[in-house]
């Protein structure tokens, strides 16, 4: 039988997408991305315009705790929306 506390420590690789709506702060958004970049694999922006709205898809790999991390520091922005989607293992 596993140690749980070894469970919760393996990396894991989900996906990150975040809404960015027209009255967010998209510095702190950069600024959250760029002091979690170790995690991160990928990105991929799209500004649409017609929406007022900025899309950025991430694809991540990290310990668990700590893409939630980065993912409820990103929830908790003004105007912006996060879903976070990690592989079972």
């Amino acid at each position: 039988m596993s140690n749980p506390k070894e469970n919760l420590m393996e990396k894991r690789i989900g996906t990150i997408s975040i809404f960015v709506g027209k009255n967010a702060d998209k510095t702190s958004v950069n600024d959250l991305l760029s002091s979690f970049s170790p995690l991160i694999l990928a990105r991929q922006g799209l500004p649409f315009r017609e929406k007022e709205l900025s899309i950025i898809c991430l694809i991540v790999e990290g310990e668990s705790d700590v893409i939630n991390q980065l993912s409820g520091k990103l929830g908790r922005l003004s105007d912006v929306e996060v879903k976070t989607v990690l592989l079972k293992q």
